[in-house]
């Protein structure tokens, strides 16, 4: 008989080497995590083909797993740590110690939302004018905690996919996620109500975060992957300026911290390097120029650690 996930769990943890056990989601965020991952230093192969892939850390074993179990086997120890969106988490009622969030999506770094949608030409107003309808949802407890909420009472059914397309023939409204609603639009739906914003969170189990090791080991990744997560919007700029124009520059320059000042070999002129966001480089660098300022370079940043 092949092992089950608890199996395999028991197995690695009672190895003599310390392991500690990751899930990371599969589907939509599957890339934008592994880019996150090997940003923070880490490279993991084979998650296309496998959901045991390798990682280039022998202290850590990777699994992928679809993100709305994740927090489910967090909380029941079956992975000591992982991956997965806030609503999950939620949805699954999972008990979880959370090391950090990560503002990224499938998509933009702008939050998931689960909303509540009709149809355009719906008379449905709001959540209120649903009671005792149909909805639809992946999200059924996430869903029945906000009508509760807002003392509706309505029949709520789990939907397994392409749920946008069940509105009006087959129910009255549908909980969905989306990004930028462009794809309700598309279908000619519209948002109700905003029922939760979600971004990924790093989530622990209590016990595993009890074990000094592994919440060592959990918290430096927490770390690497916030430092990469920084960066991403920022890059590096180096440049060669004359010295007189230094305090003209400090006052143009938005820089995290003063930049690095050195000397050139050229009298009269000095080095600089800083760092800012990317959204303001082609605004910051015809100033530049204009400033005097010589050999100007920007480049990608992997990791921004305050």
């Amino acid at each position: 008989m092949a092992p089950t996930l608890a199996a395999a769990s028991d197995s690695s943890s009672s190895s003599s080497s310390p392991l500690l056990r990751l899930a990371l989601p599969k589907g939509s965020l599957e890339e934008p995590t592994l880019e996150l991952f090997r940003k923070a230093g880490y490279q993991i192969t084979g998650a296309s083909r496998s959901y045991r892939p390798a990682i280039d850390d022998p202290e850590i074993e990777v699994r992928i797993l679809r993100a709305q179990e994740i927090g489910r086997y967090v909380d029941h120890g079956f992975v000591d740590c992982g991956i997965t969106g806030r609503d999950w988490v939620v949805e699954n009622e999972a008990t979880v110690e959370v090391l950090c969030d990560l503002a990224y999506s499938r998509a933009t770094s702008n939050p998931t939302r689960w909303v509540l949608v009709v149809p355009e030409d719906s008379p449905y107003k709001s959540v209120q004018d649903l009671q005792g309808c149909r909805i639809a949802t992946e999200a059924v407890g996430l869903t029945r905690k906000y009508l509760a909420s807002q003392g509706v009472v309505a029949e709520v059914e789990f939907s397994w996919g392409a749920t946008e397309v069940k509105v009006p023939e087959l129910v009255d409204a549908i909980v969905d996620i989306t990004e930028t609603g462009s794809s309700l639009r598309a279908n000619k739906l519209r948002i109700l109500e905003e029922i939760m914003t979600s971004y990924p969170q790093f989530v622990m189990n209590p016990r595993s975060a009890a074990d000094p090791w592994k919440m060592k080991k959990a918290s430096r990744l927490a770390m690497l992957l916030q430092s990469a997560m920084r960066a991403r919007d920022h890059v590096g700029l180096k440049m060669n300026l004359p010295e007189n124009q230094l305090q003209e520059l400090l006052l143009r320059l938005p820089s995290l911290r003063r930049p690095t000042v050195s000397s050139l070999a050229m009298p009269g002129w000095i080095a600089v390097e800083t760092v800012i966001e990317e959204k303001v480089v082609r605004e910051i660098i015809p100033e530049l120029k204009a400033l005097g300022a010589e050999g100007i370079i920007e480049y990608a940043l992997n990791k921004l650690i305050p």
